[in-house]
């Protein structure tokens, strides 16, 4: 019997045939789910609203090529590591930025290289998407130990509670994605049994499809959705904090 891969190994493989298929242009920007400049720009306006202070240190966990780091690179006191599974994505980020005094890092497993109690933000952006709910936990409970107290766990996750999170699932059942990527959905009753395990406090669970993130500039989706004021994610998104 062959054995089953693992996730590196098949998100590595999909950013192959992507890249093999499409260009490296093309191809880093859809092995993170695409519109790269739109999510980041998100990203990182959830952070500003959040509290992201100008010498915070933000550790972007499943960073990709870049997508929210380019958005912070702006920001000449940010602090900031980024990990990710795929050394090609990694080198991509470490390009768009151009900060050489960041670190960025190619992971393997569940561990976050950021020494302990040194981080204001830990961020996992369509990465628990992807994991088993063992695995999201043990990642929340890495991200404890590398936060200050009163930093911030922020993670974007899919629920069947909304509806327009549905055709991911649907596509998953029917076994109609072109690529094979597993889809993990997460119920608010987890995620609230996680954090009071690991003393957490929960700060904010908002749903993907309602505006909540304060955005300073008109946004454009690739398919032509405008957002003005307040934007969304499309995925859902749950902060908790460390106690002080």
């Amino acid at each position: 019997m062959t054995p089953a891969k693992s996730n590196s190994e098949k998100y590595n493989e999909l950013v192959d045939r992507l890249r093999s298929t499409f260009g490296d242009e093309i191809a880093f920007e859809a092995a993170v789910g695409g519109d790269f400049f739109t999510v980041g720009s998100l990203e990182c306006a959830l952070l500003r609203s959040l509290g992201l202070a100008p010498t915070d240190l933000v550790v972007d966990v499943g960073c990709g090529s870049g997508r929210l780091a380019a958005q912070l690179s702006d920001l000449p006191d940010i602090r900031y590591l980024g990990t990710d599974i795929v050394p090609a994505l990694v080198d991509q980020a470490r390009k768009v930025t151009g900060r050489a005094d960041w670190r960025f890092e190619v992971t393997n497993g569940l561990s976050i290289p950021c020494e302990d109690g040194a981080a204001d933000f830990v961020c996992f952006f369509s990465v628990f998407t992807h994991l088993s709910h063992e695995d999201c936990f043990r990642y929340l409970r890495e991200a404890k130990r590398a936060l200050k107290p009163g930093g911030r766990i922020v993670f974007s996750f899919l629920e069947f509670y909304i509806f327009s999170h549905w055709p991911v699932f649907e596509a998953s059942v029917d076994n109609s994605q072109i690529y094979d990527h597993h889809n993990q959905f997460i119920e608010r009753t987890a995620i609230d049994a996680w954090r009071s395990r690991l003393g957490l406090n929960l700060d904010l669970i908002a749903d993907g499809d309602k505006p909540h993130i304060p955005i300073d500039r008109e946004l454009v989706w690739h398919d032509g959705r405008v957002m003005k004021d307040f934007g969304a994610l499309g995925q859902s998104v749950a902060v908790v904090s460390k106690p002080k």
